[in-house]
């Protein structure tokens, strides 16, 4: 036997060993049965090809961040210890404002606060103003988080602001995802860190044990000046979300402003992950704002592949199963879960009017055909599925009859309910509710309602590459 054929057969060997110890791995952490079966098949058949997969996009959770999470608390606690007597006073109790809460605190594993102030910013402009004019009044801490940030035309602009702010002794901590901001030139960060800020990408592929975990991604956009204001929603920082990209034209988005002790959620959100990313634990202010003639209640919802259930997608759940009237959804990327597939149906079968506003032109394909695998049946069953016309629609935002509200970076496909860290503002305010009603009724009347003779008609390839597609969607 020549030693390349006996090299070939180690090979051959340690491949099938590998295969057959990752198969295990995926029987024990697999989210689903589907998903299970589907892994240990293939690792098994082909573990050559199969193994590299699993440990960039198969595996269901993010266990550096589950350790690191475990240090954080021990940290955390020591903080927590001293701020939370101070939320007292702001803490809503489940029984003042309906029993529903408590499953939204559960999840969140933050209290529900009250006296809070929240401003819904619609599109572009009335967001990048908002920003600007809180990121000009910051006068001690700066915390920036974003899933994309481009060096355009507003990247820059958002950039001079945060130097100006640094250079007059404003400590700036800038956080990005290196996947989302992939194009980001390195001379923008290194404009930021020469004027002072604190820069740091968030670092998913952190450590030689978790090098190929780029298929988690950090989602969240989150803003917080002074622990005071913050600001959370669909907007990253780049040009087309003001709309000067001609390929999507008028860019349709959503984004929060919140005042009071919410925004200290928000930042114990930001904290965690810079913690993760650097190692470092930040000096922050963590005293609530009491905001004067401030009355709604605000739940922050962090989600992703670090908990220990399936937030973001039990959040949503919850929602639609709180709905008697009215649930409205709007996201740009609809291919969810069959939890809530089923949850949507049984809203519509119960005489709920079940909305779900998607966008007409799509960014990225495959998610696009995918939704076109079940919408047939869901629209069989009452649930009215709307296109926007006008642009790219890409706001996240659920309403709930005319009492609650949900607006954050959760889409309702896969990667948001398993893949990315998300988060969402839960606010249980008829005021509130009231604009977010006013906004969509704007949004469905820009929009066109789907038949079911519509998609029935469409040419059997297109319907066969909705399925395929469909079959991805646990990775798209």
């Amino acid at each position: 036997m020549s030693d390349m054929t006996l090299l070939i057969g180690w090979l051959l060997f340690v491949s099938h060993v590998a295969g057959i110890a990752t198969a295990i791995m995926a029987l024990m952490s697999s989210r689903t049965s589907q998903g299970a079966v589907a892994w240990i098949v293939t690792l098994i058949s082909f573990p050559y090809i199969a193994v590299p997969i699993f440990w960039t996009f198969g595996r269901p959770r993010f266990y550096g961040y589950v350790s690191a999470r475990g240090e954080r608390d021990t940290v955390l606690r020591q903080v927590l210890q001293r701020y939370r007597p101070n939320m007292e006073s702001f803490i809503s109790r489940p029984e003042a404002v309906s029993g529903r809460i408590r499953a939204v605190e559960e999840l969140a594993r933050m209290p529900m606060t009250r006296g809070n102030r929240a401003e819904l910013l619609i599109d572009g402009d009335a967001t990048f103003d908002s920003l600007f004019e809180g990121i000009d009044r910051a006068e001690d801490y700066i915390l920036v988080q974003f899933f994309i940030v481009r060096a355009d035309e507003i990247g820059l602009a958002f950039k001079r602001k945060l130097i100006f702010q640094a250079e007059h002794g404003v400590n700036v901590y800038f956080l990005y995802d290196e996947i989302g901001s992939r194009g980001l030139p390195g001379g923008y960060l290194r404009d930021l860190e020469e004027a002072g800020v604190r820069v740091s990408a968030f670092n998913s592929s952190r450590g030689w044990r978790h090098r190929f975990q780029i298929n988690f991604r950090n989602h969240r956009k989150i803003v917080v000046a002074d622990g005071r204001v913050g600001w959370t929603g669909g907007l990253n920082v780049a040009d087309e979300y003001l709309g000067r990209v001609e390929r999507y034209g008028r860019w349709r988005d959503t984004h929060l402003k919140l005042q009071g002790p919410s925004v200290l959620a928000l930042q114990e959100a930001f904290w965690e992950d810079w913690y993760w990313a650097t190692g470092d634990i930040l000096a922050l202010g963590w005293k609530p704002r009491q905001i004067p003639d401030a009355s709604q209640h605000v739940a922050i919802v962090p989600s992703g592949p670090a908990d220990g259930r399936e937030t973001a997608s039990l959040l949503v759940q919850h929602a639609i199963h709180g709905a008697r009237h009215r649930l409205w959804v709007t996201s740009p990327y609809f291919v969810p879960d069959h939890g809530v597939q089923d949850a949507l149906t049984l809203a519509a079968l119960r005489g709920v009017d079940v909305r779900v506003l998607i966008p007409e032109r799509p960014d990225h394909l495959l998610v696009f055909l995918s939704a076109f695998a079940f919408l047939p049946e869901m629209i069989r069953n009452g649930v009215k599925i709307y296109r926007y016309q006008p642009g790219f629609l890409h706001q996240k935002v659920l309403l709930v009859d005319d009492h609650t509200s949900m607006v954050g970076t959760v889409n309702l496909d896969n990667r948001s309910f398993r893949l990315n860290f998300e988060v969402t503002a839960y606010i249980p305010d008829k005021v509130f509710a009231a604009s977010v009603f006013e906004m969509l009724e704007q949004d469905f009347a820009s929009s066109r309602q789907v038949s079911q003779r519509e998609l029935e008609e469409r040419p059997l390839w297109r319907k066969l590459v909705s399925r395929a597609t469909y079959l991805l969607s646990p990775v798209q």
